[in-house]
C-alpha cells in the first residue's frame, strides 16, 4: 500500500475537554488552529462557533491538509505550511482571532503509519519529516551528520546524559548507512548500559531527531513571540506541549507576558498546566500532555 492510499488512523484530540472550557467557543467567533492535524479539536470549535469562513486551520503535513477538507468545504481556510511560518504571514495580514490552539504533538497517524520513520514500534525508513516537500530527513541527519554533531543533538534535544549521548554517536558513525528505524533503534539499544523496562532506550534519540529534523524548538519560540498579534482583545489561546523542552519555551513566553506588569498584553488561565494524566487518563497518547493557556487583556 502507497502512502497515498494509506487509510487516516483514528486520532483522539488530546485533552479535548479542558480545550473546549478554556477556549470557551461561541457562536460567531472566529478560530485559529496553528497545528490543525486530522481536525479533531476544530471540529469540535467550529461545532459550536458555527464560524467556518472566519476560521484558519494551518498544517504542514499533506495527509492532514487532505483530512481537513470536510472542514475547508464548509468553509474554513486551509494553510499547508509550518506553524511559524504561517503565524509570521498571519501577523503580517494583521489577521486576528478570538480563540487560538496550538497542538505540538505528533499525530497518531504520523506515529502508526511506518512509512513516516516518527517511531520504531513498525519498521520503516528513516524518515521523520513533518513536511514531505523538505530535503532534511532523519536519514541524511543520521548518515551525514558528525559524532560531535549527533551528540549534541541528542543531548540537547533528546536530553540524554552526555556520556550515553556520545556513545550512541559513535556507534552510528561506526555502522553507518543507517536505513530504517529498527535497525536504528536496535543500534541504540545496544548502547545502553543496564536493564530497562517501560521506555525503549532509543525513545530519546527518535524525540531528538525528530526535533532536530522539523526544527521544532526554533518555531515554537517564533510562534510564542506572534500570538499576541493574532488574539483579539479577549482572546484565549491554548498550546498544548508534549515534552519538557516545549513546556519550558511556552512556560517563559507566557511568564515574560505576566511579568510584564500593566504592559502586559496576556493574564494566564491556568495557575499550573492541566496534565494529561489526571484530565485525559482514557487517552494513552495524552500521558505527557501539558496545557497552558492565556488570555489577551
Amino acid at each position: 500500500m502507497s502512502i497515498k492510499e494509506h487509510p487516516p488512523q483514528q486520532h483522539v484530540p488530546v485533552l479535548l475537554d479542558a480545550t473546549l472550557d478554556l477556549l470557551q467557543p461561541k457562536a460567531g467567533e472566529t478560530y485559529l488552529d496553528l497545528t490543525a492535524g486530522y481536525g479533531g479539536h476544530a471540529s469540535a470549535v467550529l461545532a459550536k462557533t458555527g464560524n467556518y469562513n472566519g476560521s484558519v486551520l494551518v498544517d504542514r503535513d499533506d495527509n492532514a491538509i487532505k483530512a481537513l477538507s470536510p472542514l475547508h468545504e464548509k468553509g474554513a481556510q486551509l494553510i499547508h505550511g509550518d506553524f511559524s511560518k504561517a503565524s509570521e504571514e498571519l501577523v503580517d495580514a494583521k489577521a486576528k482571532f478570538d480563540m487560538i490552539m496550538v497542538d505540538l504533538g505528533v499525530s497518531s497517524p504520523q506515529l502508526d503509519q511506518s512509512e513516516r520513520g516518527f517511531s520504531f514500534t513498525n519498521e520503516g525508513p528513516l524518515d521523520m519529516r513533518m513536511d514531505r516537500r523538505q530535503s532534511l530527513s532523519a536519514t541524511t541527519l543520521v548518515n551525514k551528520a558528525s559524532a560531535q554533531e549527533l551528540a549534541r543533538i541528542i543531548t540537547e534535544y533528546g536530553e540524554e546524559p552526555r556520556a550515553s549521548a556520545q556513545r550512541i554517536a559513535a556507534a552510528i558513525v561506526r555502522n553507518r548507512p543507517l536505513e530504517t528505524t529498527a535497525q536504528l533503534a536496535n543500534l541504540v539499544a545496544k548502547t545502553h548500559r543496564g536493564k530497562w523496562t517501560k521506555t525503549h532506550p532509543a525513545t530519546r534519540t527518535f524525540q531528538a531527531l525528530r526535533i532536530a529534523v522539523n526544527d521544532e524548538l526554533g518555531q515554537v519560540q517564533a510562534m510564542l513571540e506572534r500570538l499576541p498579534k493574532l488574539l483579539n482583545q479577549g482572546g484565549r489561546v491554548v498550546v498544548i506541549s508534549f515534552h519538557s523542552l516545549e513546556d519550558r519555551l511556552v512556560k517563559r513566553s507566557f511568564k515574560e507576558q505576566f511579568d510584564a506588569g500593566l504592559e502586559a498584553e496576556l493574564m494566564s488561565l491556568t495557575r499550573k498546566p492541566l496534565s494529561g494524566d489526571i484530565y485525559d487518563v482514557h487517552n494513552p497518547r495524552a500521558r505527557s500532555a501539558k496545557l497552558r493557556a492565556a488570555v489577551k487583556k
